[in-house]
């Protein structure tokens, strides 16, 4: 077990599970120790790396990962080739489960990437090193730096246990040829704002009508977190919605009249051929670069899927506003310190290494990702940057997971909700009957003593 001091004697079983990220997660130990790469494996022998080393873990892949390495490589050289250990591994609950195990062993990394959705579980655990305001002090930080809506969700109680970097919301693309032949392109050259359900449709009508396909596209079959995404969006726009989950999990609060409303709703769509019933991730994005569609709803890390489409045009903008006010479900990727013994100098060396990370979020912003630090969020630069900017405004109403030891980005929570909206989506089921197989789905998780 881990001591106040974060000293490890042994590996236990609790600690394996801890954070719901072990087997309780559905990964088996040997899951979770494959493939960890000479990083964890060598921290887990107690392999000594060079004085002042930094070791940081994070899970971005994709255009995610060649920007984060970029920003590395400015930190290196910024620091004459500071001493700096980066390991890239999957994403998801496999990530977790490694930084779980090597904090558990005593040898975690220096700082760590973890989605806010899922740093809760860790910190809960007692796995985070908690960060004042002193610490935030040392190296010219505050709470003021960042976005309030991410800021005040990273906390746990009134602990601070990261540090946001960015926020990543449900956005909404559209192709522009597309809009200007359906008449929804304004006199500024962006899409004609659109309020309600009623000019919702009235727009999905007239793009089906312009591409002879679909309105707009969005993931049905083989993608729960989309799913979940789409439908969250939307319930979360409504007023007397509640959290799906309290008190950690123990209890399902959702308002069960939204719900069913809001799944008809998202059925109606399928239903009446403005959007398609049956397509996977690939399919969906496809279907509007190549103009079967107009509009296009996914995570706006897309954006460079959609850049490398030649001859595209493309913008974006926060999903609009169907029912009473504005919402989109989002998560937040967040630097986290696990526990460990550290000197003031390790520390603060640390902290400013996620300090200069924070100061190359132009480079993050590119891929799509909306600055949580402000001093680049609020900049000219980051104005400058479009379509990114134009969506922006969507990191102060979004809304992230309700917490529990089985939720968060790329979650069983996600797998179970996100799987039932998808048989909707495609016709496969009523709402009545995916939310009661929702309910008794989550029930069991509900009913399980949480394992942190």
């Amino acid at each position: 077990m881990v001591s106040e001091a974060g000293t490890s004697t042994r590996l236990s079983r609790r600690g394996l599970f801890r954070g719901g990220l072990g087997i309780a997660a559905g990964i088996g130990l040997a899951g979770g120790l494959s493939g960890c790469g000479s990083a964890l494996s060598a921290g887990l022998a107690g392999t000594q790396l060079a004085p002042g080393t930094i070791m940081y873990w994070n899970l971005f892949g994709g255009g995610d990962g060649v920007r984060m390495v970029d920003m590395e490589n400015a930190y290196q050289a910024s620091k004459g080739s500071a001493p700096l250990q980066a390991a890239t591994f999957a994403w998801g609950n496999p990530y977790y489960t490694k930084v779980t195990l090597a904090t558990e062993g005593g040898a975690p990394p220096d700082v760590a990437i973890s989605h806010l959705t899922r740093e809760k579980n860790l910190a809960e655990a007692g796995l985070l090193e908690p960060i004042t305001d002193d610490m935030l002090a040392s190296v010219g930080l505050s709470a003021s730096d960042f976005n309030q809506k991410a800021w005040e969700n990273q906390k746990v109680g009134r602990n601070t246990y990261a540090l946001p970097l960015d926020t990543h919301p449900f956005v909404l693309y559209y192709n522009i040829d597309v809009c200007k032949k359906a008449g929804l392109i304004g006199s500024n050259g962006r899409l004609v704002p659109i309020h309600g359900t009623a000019e919702w449709e009235s727009a999905l009508t007239a793009a089906k009508k312009a591409t002879g396909a679909f309105g707009c596209t969005v993931s049905t079959v083989g993608d729960t977190a989309t799913s979940w995404r789409w439908f969250q969006t939307l319930y979360s726009q409504r007023d007397g919605n509640t959290p799906w989950l309290a008190d950690g999990g123990t209890k399902l609060t959702y308002n069960k009249e939204l719900t069913l409303d809001t799944l008809a709703y998202i059925q109606k769509l399928t239903k009446t051929g403005l959007m398609p019933a049956t397509t996977d991730y690939a399919g969906a994005q496809t279907l509007m670069f190549t103009g079967k569609s107009a509009f296009y709803l996914e995570g706006e890390w897309e954006i460079t899927t959609a850049e490398a489409v030649k001859g595209l045009k493309f913008s974006m903008e926060p999903i609009p506003t169907l029912f009473d006010k504005p919402a989109c479900q989002a998560d937040s990727h967040t630097f986290v310190l696990p526990r460990k013994n550290r000197s003031p100098e390790q520390l603060k060396t640390t902290l400013e290494f996620v300090r200069f990370l924070l100061g190359q979020s132009m480079t993050w912003a590119e891929g799509g990702h909306i600055p949580a630090y402000l001093p680049i969020k609020d900049s000219q630069a980051y104005r400058n940057l479009k379509p990114q900017s134009f969506y922006a405004p969507a990191a102060d109403f979004a809304v992230y997971d309700a917490p529990a030891w089985y939720s968060g980005s790329g979650s069983n929570f996600e797998n179970v909700v996100g799987a039932q909206i998808g048989l909707v989506q495609q016709g496969l089921a009523t709402p009545k009957a995916a939310l009661a197989s929702i309910h008794q789905q989550l029930s069991v998780y509900a009913d399980t003593p949480s394992p942190l």
